[in-house]
C-alpha cells in the first residue's frame, strides 16, 4: 500500500500514531454538540436556531460553520409549506372593534389573549383545535379539540385559559370575526371573566396574526410531517407538542429566543 500510494513506511506508521490536532477536535466536538441540539428540536431548527442554542449554552461559533457543518452531516430541517385556516364570518352576529389595531406587543403576561381556529385532518375526519394565545410569552395558555367546529369548542379553550392563568386585571381579548367568538354565549363568558373584546377586521389576516402564525407553526412542524389514523390519536400529538415542546422548549425570535416558559417565569421573578 505504501508503493502505491508513494510514502515512506515510516511515514505511514508516523501518520497512524499521529495525536489528533485541537482543530479536528473542536470540529469532533461541534458535530456532536449541533446533532444533539438538532435532535432535540425534533429536527426542526434550521442553523440560525441551532447557532443561538450552541451560544447560550457557553460554545462561541458562527452560524456559517453551523450551516456548513449542518450540510455535511446530512441535517436538514424537516418543516414544510405554511397553512392557513379561516373561519366562517358570514353571519348577523354582533362584532366588536378591532381595539388591538395589529399592536402586537404587551407590558406583561395577562393584558392580551389571541384567539383562533384551526382545523387538522386524520383518517377518521378533520378535528377543530381551538388556540388561545398570551401574546407577551407567546404561550399557548388554553387550547381545545373536537371533532365539531362549535361555539362549544372556543368556549372550552376559554374557560381553560382563564383557570390555568387567573389574570387579575382586565384582559383584551382579540379574535376574528367568526360565529363562534361573536355567538351570545361566548360574549357573555367575556364578560363574566371580565374581559374586553376586539375583532379583526373582515377580510384583513394580517389582525390576527400571532395566533394564526402558531397554527402555520404547529402545521409545519406536526400535522404535515405525520399521517393520524385517528382524531385521538391526533389529540394525543397535538396537546404534547402544545404542552411539552412548544410552551416548554421552543424558542422564539419574538421573545429574545427563549420559550414562552421561560418568558413567564422571568417576568414572575422580576415583577
Amino acid at each position: 500500500m505504501c508503493a502505491v500510494l508513494n510514502v515512506s513506511r515510516s511515514g505511514y506508521y508516523a501518520w497512524t500514531i499521529r495525536k489528533e490536532s485541537e482543530r479536528s477536535k473542536r470540529r469532533n466536538r461541534l458535530e456532536v454538540q449541533i446533532r444533539r441540539v438538532f435532535l432535540e428540536s425534533r429536527r426542526l431548527y434550521g442553523s440560525p436556531k441551532v447557532t443561538l442554542i450552541l451560544r447560550q449554552q457557553g460554545v462561541q461559533v458562527s452560524e456559517k460553520t453551523v450551516a456548513r457543518i449542518m450540510k455535511e452531516l446530512g441535517l436538514k430541517s424537516r418543516t414544510v409549506k405554511k397553512y392557513k385556516a379561516t373561519t366562517n364570518s358570514r353571519h348577523n352576529l354582533p362584532v366588536y372593534d378591532n381595539v388591538l389595531a395589529q399592536k402586537f406587543s404587551a407590558q406583561a403576561p395577562n393584558q392580551v389573549w389571541m384567539a383562533d381556529i384551526t382545523y387538522i385532518p386524520s383518517k377518521e375526519g378533520w378535528l377543530y383545535l381551538a388556540s388561545i394565545m398570551d401574546l407577551y410569552t407567546r404561550k399557548i395558555v388554553g387550547w381545545h379539540m373536537d371533532k365539531r367546529m362549535t361555539k362549544e369548542l372556543v368556549l372550552e379553550a376559554l374557560d381553560q385559559a382563564y383557570r390555568r392563568q387567573r389574570p387579575q386585571d382586565e384582559v383584551l381579548h382579540h379574535s376574528d370575526r367568526g360565529s363562534q367568538y361573536a355567538s351570545h354565549e361566548y360574549q357573555e363568558r367575556l364578560k363574566k371573566y371580565g374581559m374586553k373584546g376586539s375583532m379583526s377586521r373582515k377580510g384583513n389576516g394580517y389582525d390576527n396574526a400571532c395566533i394564526e402564525s402558531f397554527h402555520s407553526i404547529l402545521k409545519k412542524e406536526l400535522v404535515y410531517l405525520e399521517t393520524f389514523s385517528t382524531r385521538a390519536e391526533a389529540k394525543k400529538r397535538i396537546f404534547e407538542y402544545i404542552a411539552c415542546f412548544y410552551n416548554g422548549k421552543r424558542i422564539h425570535s419574538s421573545i429574545g429566543y427563549v420559550t414562552p416558559n421561560q418568558c413567564e417565569r422571568t417576568y414572575r421573578k422580576t415583577a
